[in-house]
């Protein structure tokens, strides 16, 4: 069981990425004001827009860890260099995302 980081300001979209996290036999991690759970997260479903979106993104990354961008807005520059398994604009279909998700997981165990 992986634990995939879940940064999601909407709290209904929230608990939708925990119900698909969980439904793939992972444990979702909310991140918190403080971070302290963050880094200990195979991957990541993040809200780039959210304030905390993109800081962690960018350390998860520098860590080596797989994310997903799942944003109200199309993909930037910004987000894109940061290399996301997929990157989807709201509304998009739960099949991408668990198909996004297990992607993510193969890469975060078994890095180029």
């Amino acid at each position: 069981m992986a634990r995939i980081l879940i940064v999601e300001p909407h709290v209904d979209i929230q608990s939708l990425l925990e119900h698909v996290v969980r439904r793939l036999g992972h444990e979702p991690v909310l991140a918190d004001a403080a971070g302290a759970e963050t880094m200990d997260a195979v991957a990541a479903v993040i809200e780039p827009a959210d304030a905390r979106g993109l800081p962690l993104a960018r350390s998860l990354r520098d860590a080596g860890r797989p994310v997903i961008f799942t944003s109200i807005f199309p993909a930037d520059q910004e987000s894109l260099d940061l290399e996301p398994v997929a990157y989807f604009v709201k509304p998009f279909g739960l099949t991408e995302l668990r198909n996004a998700l297990v992607d993510a997981l193969a890469l975060a165990h078994d890095p180029v």
